[in-house]
């Protein structure tokens, strides 16, 4: 009898009235349930129960589900009754106020708080669904700071505000859904306080097995796209995802949210998996293809680069609004895998992760790591700022001091690469040497082994951490056009370009410090040249290298000069971003800066295996140093380009060649700094110098049979083991034999070993090292 009264029971509650859409939600906020909590009580997904509360479109519940979710609605009443309604006239909150509020304000309308997207960190919100347990360590994104060492607490919680649907994962496993239901922990995924980029800065964008289209923001937080096509995608990522990255700089702008689009994706939206050769040269897809048809009518537009690996769609800003969001499509060769590794093969989670780290402490990408080094200088030092309001209290548009500015600055001709408009008058297969053309670049020397070097066992290289950007720290640069004097005094503290004869410095005889000391200055790289030689007569030298000669006690007497008298040090803040990412995401690996030596190169063993996400991340932000200065003297990249002719770069304010030929000098110059100074206390000479690099032989296999340390301490001045930028750390290990043999095998007794000493293989990739 009792199973037919349950029945009956059933029956007519499967009929019963339910309370609207706006009262349901009212009830479960009410009592503090999340939609994931009451989804898992009544065993359906999160999405179902949203639809039940839905004020566009509500979704009427039925079967079993009506019956419990009718009793739940009951006794929530029962315990939280409705409020009287507010009188006709006043004012006051209601339920369908909040519910009906404002979608969130695109990236350029409210200036950014709080700390930077992507530092891993959420909120136990209505909306978000997580795996039992906090996220293990490893997926915490601590941000770059003064002291990488110490982990900030979590930053302040963000408001439950969110209006796109939510998931979250608490790992980073190939499994798209979430298996449990449970309210987000602390510590979460949001991105900070600033409610337009609590999301974080980047989404990779996937199809799960049934179908649903996904978005793998960083901390695991997961988020239901309900685009059908890309431009709609464009639209809720702008209207609904909350993406975005704070500006790194007050007059600067807000980075444009980051999608990255996996092959399920690309296969949902219309696009190819992989580019055609002829799309691949091209760098895009055809104007006429379907995809790019929908966004113009939808009227999206493309940059000048179009549809290809790194696409930026977006509308023409009114005011100071910008509506635009930025594509990267792994399959079609956006991450390089000589920076990112594997990285384009990692699931959606862990790809998030990845790019959200690097995004947290350098930067949301905006292309390659070259591109995205050269976006971050100007990041930091936006072009122009608001001027003070004038007479009709009115503010303009003004250059901010310390920037590059937004036009473009003609270089010396010294300075100017071969096939550069100013050389446009020169013979075509003109030459020139070093009286004509500043040649400032890493080192590449290595000379025959000494017999008393070939009685030890081993060769063993050091390699300087992030030397470049060391280079650059503190050094004065341009920030405007050069100056032409004839005949000038030097000035170590002008930055320009120098024509000075610097061929009567003898390394036989220099001074360290305030002494002189006696070298044997044949087994030393010429400071003056990247390929060690002794230079024969006047040259082209930038302000570091000049200076060096006066440091070790020569006179220099210029003939001519282009210096640069609005300067400043532009790469400062540069630097510092890149040195706290990097000493950052060491320290996650477990290497950090207070270790002593042995315990330091113990650390360094095998750090990549420790976890191989985050080693890509390190390998990402050596890549952005190098690529960055690269850029700055950027060649023509076919596009019918002919000699004399300009090219694109050049209409770049940050194209400037003068200030990447700076920062090299200055980076060669501090490598031999220190091998005088180490060879005038030890009597030990480098075998073979590379970029950063530095090879010895030594009766051990480790730096520390060779390097002078007492009781720890290093010698003042020379070489340095430790994680800190400007220090070194283990290249690798050869056997004296395997040098010899080498060098015999290829015929070459200058054969220069350290592009080989890492691992012994003989190749002539340079791995960035």
């Amino acid at each position: 009898m009792s199973e037919l009264f349950e029945a009956v029971d059933a029956l007519v509650a499967s009929r019963a009235p339910l309370p609207s859409a706006q009262e349901r939600k009212r009830l479960r906020q009410a009592h503090g349930l999340t939609l994931e909590e009451v989804a898992a009580a009544l065993k359906v997904r999160r999405a179902t129960v949203s639809g039940w509360e839905s004020l566009k479109k509500t979704v009427e519940p039925r079967g079993p589900e009506r019956e419990a979710y009718a009793r739940l609605l009951n006794k929530l009443a029962e315990l939280y009754p409705a409020s009287p309604p507010v009188r006709e006239g006043t004012v006051g909150p209601s339920v369908l106020d909040t519910f009906t509020a404002a979608p969130a304000p695109t990236e350029a309308q409210t200036p950014p708080t709080g700390p930077a997207p992507g530092t891993a960190t959420a909120t136990a919100t209505e909306n978000t669904r997580i795996n039992p347990g906090p996220p293990p360590a490893a997926l915490a994104v601590t941000p770059a700071t003064e002291n990488p060492q110490i982990n900030p607490g979590p930053p302040p919680p963000v408001p439950p505000t969110a209006p796109a649907s939510t998931r979250t994962t608490g790992s980073t496993s190939t499994s798209r859904r979430p298996s449990a239901r449970k309210a987000a922990p602390a510590g979460g995924p949001a991105g900070g306080s600033d409610p337009r980029c609590e999301n974080g800065p980047l989404a990779v964008v996937d199809v799960d097995p049934e179908g649903q289209v996904l978005a793998y923001c960083t901390g695991g937080l997961v988020l239901d796209v309900p685009a059908t096509s890309l431009p709609a995608l464009v639209e809720w990522t702008l209207q609904e995802a909350r993406l975005g990255q704070p500006r790194l700089a007050g007059p600067g702008k807000d980075a444009d949210p980051l999608l990255v689009l996996t092959e399920a994706a690309l296969e949902r939206y219309g696009l190819p998996v992989t580019l055609t050769d002829e799309e691949r040269l091209a760098g895009r897809l055809p104007e006429g293809h379907k995809v790019i048809k929908q966004l113009s009518r939808a009227d999206w537009k493309l940059t000048k680069r179009g549809l290809g690996p790194w696409a930026r769609i977006y509308r023409p800003a009114q005011g100071s609004e910008r509506a635009c969001v930025q594509l990267c499509i792994p399959s079609w060769h956006a991450l390089d895998a000589r920076h990112w590794g594997n990285a384009a093969q990692l699931p959606p989670a862990d790809l998030a992760r990845v790019l959200g780290v690097y995004a947290s402490r350098v930067m949301t990408p905006r292309g390659s790591t070259a591109v995205t080094g050269l976006e971050l200088m100007t990041a930091l030092h936006p072009p122009t700022r608001a001027s003070e309001p004038d007479a009709d209290g009115r503010r303009h548009s003004e250059r901010n001091p310390g920037s590059l500015g937004k036009e473009p600055v003609d270089c010396a001709p010294c300075e100017a690469p071969d096939g550069h408009p100013l050389l446009a008058d020169l013979p075509r297969f003109h030459v020139r040497g070093p009286a004509e053309k500043l040649f400032e670049e890493a080192y590449d020397w290595a000379r025959p082994m000494t017999d008393a070097e070939c009685t030890l066992r081993h060769l063993v290289g050091i390699d300087v951490n992030m030397a470049f950007a060391v280079g650059a720290n503190g050094l004065i640069v341009g920030l405007g056009e050069p100056t032409h004097v004839k005949a000038p005094v030097f000035d170590p503290k002008l930055p320009g370009s120098w024509l000075v004869d610097l061929s009567h410095v003898d390394l036989s005889s220099v001074k360290v410090g305030k002494e002189w000391v006696e070298l044997e200055g044949d087994l030393l790289p010429s400071p003056f040249t990247p390929k060690g030689e002794r230079p024969e007569g006047p040259a082209w030298y930038a302000t570091p290298t000049v200076a060096y000669a006066q440091e070790l006690g020569y006179e220099v007497r210029p003939l001519d000069a282009y210096v640069r008298y609005d300067n400043g040090r532009y790469l400062d803040g540069w630097y510092q971003r890149l040195r706290d990412a990097y000493l950052a995401t060491m320290a996650d690996l477990g290497v950090t800066a207070d270790m002593a030596p042995a315990d330091f190169l113990a650390a360094m063993d095998g750090y990549r295996q420790r976890d191989p996400e985050l080693a890509i991340v390190v390998s990402a932000i050596k890549a952005t140093v190098k690529g960055g200065l690269g850029k700055l003297r950027e060649r023509p990249r076919g596009e019918g380009w002919r000699p004399g002719q300009p090219w694109r770069a050049l209409a770049r304010p940050t194209w400037r060649p003068d200030i990447r030929a700076a920062v090299i000098s200055r980076t060669r110059i501090n490598l031999h700094r220190k091998i005088v100074k180490h060879a005038a206390f030890t009597g030990q000479y480098p075998v073979a110098v590379l970029s950063d690099c530095v090879v010895y032989a030594a009766n051990g296999p480790s730096p520390l049979d060779f390097l002078p340390y007492r009781e720890d301490k290093p010698l003042p001045g020379g070489f340095k083991l430790g994680i800190n930028p400007g220090l070194v750390k283990h290249e690798g290990t050869q056997s004296l034999l395997w040098g010899e043999e080498v060098r015999e095998r290829f015929n070459a007794p200058e054969l220069n070993l350290a592009r080989y000493i890492k691992d012994g293989t003989v190749t002539d990739v340079d791995n960035g090292e």
